[in-house]
């Protein structure tokens, strides 16, 4: 990653590119052992940032390189203050099991099992199911996850994974392609559980398989992942970063088609939101109204399958956003107030209407609105209120400084009963 220690050391290019040389393997060579390109390995061994740790790992064993020595390598530097001021960065840092599944139960409403099952998935990649075509399989995934059936997608995900590492063994760029999707997907989805720690791992494995595979639209739902998860660990600077060069590269394919403009426009949303949690208000704002121009010819329904599926009303949904993360309580409302929850596609898009104006109404301190929007994100998924940590905290306060509004009670009882 960006900046952390962990994932910058120079140390490791130079250990995988002595081994190969040891050998005596050109860069084809090594990458016919590791099943990628020698131009994934020249990057590899070039780049400033390593992204992707498996195939460190891989690569390190496969030119003989000590595990201890690749281990040593990696460690971050020790910390120059008193052991006492440390902290842990991480909720799952340096956690021993029983309390890593206190932490989780404590801040997750879908079963602790399984985010320590893709705990597990991602430490070590588990062997292929052979379930059945890959493509309608993560396209089911997609379905899940824009129904906001996120503890039943969280089951399918280790499968997914191995499977689409299977495939991409291959070395077809489309199959890459598709381990890239299955791995941003999975990403969306743990940050919508708060589970950042698997989020930015995921989201940079995404990036790099999308990277290998070629696909800038792939590269595009990858970086947006990851700079949500780098929001999200108030290293908003960064993620404003990658957002503006991910921008800039889907804009140089010309946007020439629907999918790409979609794409583009997706990218400026993000990116206006990313600018907008920082603090940066003149640029935000800026961004938004690009965004609305991008998107002006964009349908009002987007094709079913498209990869970033949004359109007009989508482009208002954000501005909801915008203007909330920049304080404008108000101006947010005012922004959402022709929404409707049959301008968008699927439940967890209804359901985010609700979330969103939800937030813009407890910011302006009215309870009874508050409660009624969340009601109806609840109507249309569940899952939307009652597993993202951020609306559920806001259910929890209705309750405890409201709950003779209207709706307050209902609410709290609707969120808190067991997903049926």
């Amino acid at each position: 990653m960006p900046g952390d220690p962990l994932w910058n050391s120079a140390k490791v290019r130079e250990l995988v590119r002595l081994g190969r040389e040891h050998r005596g393997w050109t860069l084809a060579a090594l990458g016919e052992h590791l099943g990628c390109s020698a131009a994934t390995v020249s990057r590899m061994e070039r780049r400033t940032q390593v992204t992707d740790l498996t195939l460190i790992h891989r690569a390190a064993s496969t030119v003989g390189v000590p595990r201890h020595v690749l281990v040593s390598s990696l460690a971050p530097p020790a910390p120059s203050g008193p052991a006492s001021t440390r902290v842990s960065a991480s909720p799952h840092a340096e956690e021993d099991p029983m309390r890593r599944r206190s932490l989780l139960a404590a801040t997750a409403t879908v079963p602790a099992a399984m985010l320590l099952g893709m705990d597990r998935a991602l430490a070590d990649t588990p062997p292929a199911t052979g379930r059945g075509a890959l493509d309608a399989r993560v396209a089911s995934a997609r379905d899940l996850y824009d129904k906001g059936a996120h503890t039943q997608l969280l089951g399918l995900l280790p499968g997914l994974l191995a499977d689409g590492h299977a495939a991409a063994s291959s070395r077809r760029e489309l199959d890459q392609a598709r381990l890239s999707s299955v791995y941003s997907l999975s990403a969306a989805l743990l940050i919508k559980l708060g589970s950042y720690e698997q989020a930015r791992l995921t989201a940079d494995r995404a990036h790099t398989w999308a990277e290998v595979s070629g696909s800038p639209l792939a590269a595009a739902a990858a970086s947006r992942e990851l700079a949500i998860v780098l929001r999200h660990q108030d290293r908003g600077e960064e993620a404003q970063t990658l957002m503006e060069s991910t921008a800039a590269r889907v804009e140089v394919t010309g946007l020439r088609t629907d999918a790409a403009s979609s794409a583009y426009a997706q990218m400026l949303c993000t990116l206006a939101y990313t600018a907008a949690r920082g603090g940066r208000r003149a640029e935000a704002l800026a961004m938004a109204e690009e965004t609305r121009r991008a998107a002006r010819h964009l349908p009002l329904r987007a094709p079913a399958g498209r990869l970033f599926p949004i359109s007009p009303a989508a482009v208002d949904l954000y501005a909801v956003g915008v203007h909330w993360a920049l304080g404008d309580a108000g101006t947010a409302l005012e922004a959402g107030r022709n929404l409707r929850p049959e301008h968008f596609p699927t439940a967890e898009r209804k359901a985010r209407l609700g979330t969103d104006m939800a937030r813009a109404w407890w910011a302006w301190g009215r309870p009874e609105q508050t409660a009624r929007a969340l009601l109806d994100a609840h109507r249309a998924s569940p899952g939307e209120v009652r597993d993202r940590p951020a609306i559920r905290s806001i259910v929890t306060e209705l309750a405890q400084r409201h709950p003779r509004a209207v709706g307050v009670r209902e609410l709290h009882a609707a969120v808190s009963a067991p997903p049926s």
